[in-house]
């Protein structure tokens, strides 16, 4: 009779004890940070503001997926590189697949408790990748236009300086 409880007590602790996400999965996740053309400088930001990694694309790092007790993290990428104009990408965690697990394998501790404690109940995507867009001219701030008198505002004729 001892041993029939005991073993349904130690069935009960693994099974309030246990998150499915913990257990099969992961609180931090390697993300390939990438842009077209290759060669960008890139900086990444918490929601708090503190720089957490930089680099040059491409590049693997590996980042937290949650940022406290049913928190989920989400992060700023700031890719520059000569001749592109700045390009910002948010990486946001969303729900784990294998959270959902609880119902059948984890129950109400690792649903409520484990999994938002580990943070493994949420996961970031594989990859940032932006695609940079080159400067134009009128991009520039040393920039020259050039204009026929037609299309200059009335207002800043007066301004205007003969070519010779």
């Amino acid at each position: 009779m001892f041993k029939k409880i005991a073993l349904g007590a130690s069935i009960a602790a693994l099974t309030l004890a246990s998150g499915c996400a913990s257990i099969v999965s992961d609180s931090k996740y390697p993300v390939t940070i990438a842009s077209t053309p290759s060669g960008a400088n890139f900086s990444v930001v918490n929601e708090a503001g503190l720089d957490v990694h930089s680099g040059v694309t491409p590049d693997t790092i590996t980042l937290d997926a949650s940022d406290g007790f049913f928190s989920s993290s989400t992060y700023t990428i700031k890719y520059q590189m000569a001749g592109y104009n700045e390009q910002s990408f948010q990486l946001k965690a969303g729900i784990d697949g294998w959270y959902w697990g609880n119902i059948l394998f984890g129950g109400i501790a690792g649903m409520l408790i484990v999994d938002p404690a580990t943070g493994a109940m949420w996961k970031l995507p594989e990859t940032a990748h932006v695609k940079m867009h080159a400067l134009t001219a009128g991009n520039s701030v040393d920039s020259l236009t050039i204009a026929s008198i037609d299309q200059v505002p009335e207002e800043l004729k007066a301004q205007l300086i003969p070519v010779k």
